[in-house]
């Protein structure tokens, strides 16, 4: 996650098959929802595939904070722009 530049996303799906596990989205978030250092591994650059951005330890509202203070645009809780933001090889 420290390789995602800021002003962009990746998805919880692309983690799964960049570890080898395409299954395992879900487990994928649960680990990032225990990250104790959100801050400097930052978590909530990992959305869903559909665009959506997804739960977050801190709750949504500071998630999508997050991303508009580093230039991703979210309206609804879906990624403005999505496809031209999202890094899906890791």
């Amino acid at each position: 996650m420290k390789k995602i530049p800021e002003g962009r996303v990746t998805t919880y799906k692309a983690i799964a098959e960049a570890i080898g596990k395409p299954r395992a989205t879900r487990a994928i978030g649960n680990i990032l929802k225990n990250n104790p250092n959100p801050v400097i591994v930052p978590c909530h650059r990992v959305v869903r595939s559909d665009g959506k951005i997804g739960g977050y330890a801190y709750g949504k509202d500071v998630k999508e904070k997050l991303l508009e203070v580093e230039g991703v645009h979210v309206k609804d809780d879906y990624i403005i722009d999505f496809e031209k933001i999202v890094i899906n090889d890791l």
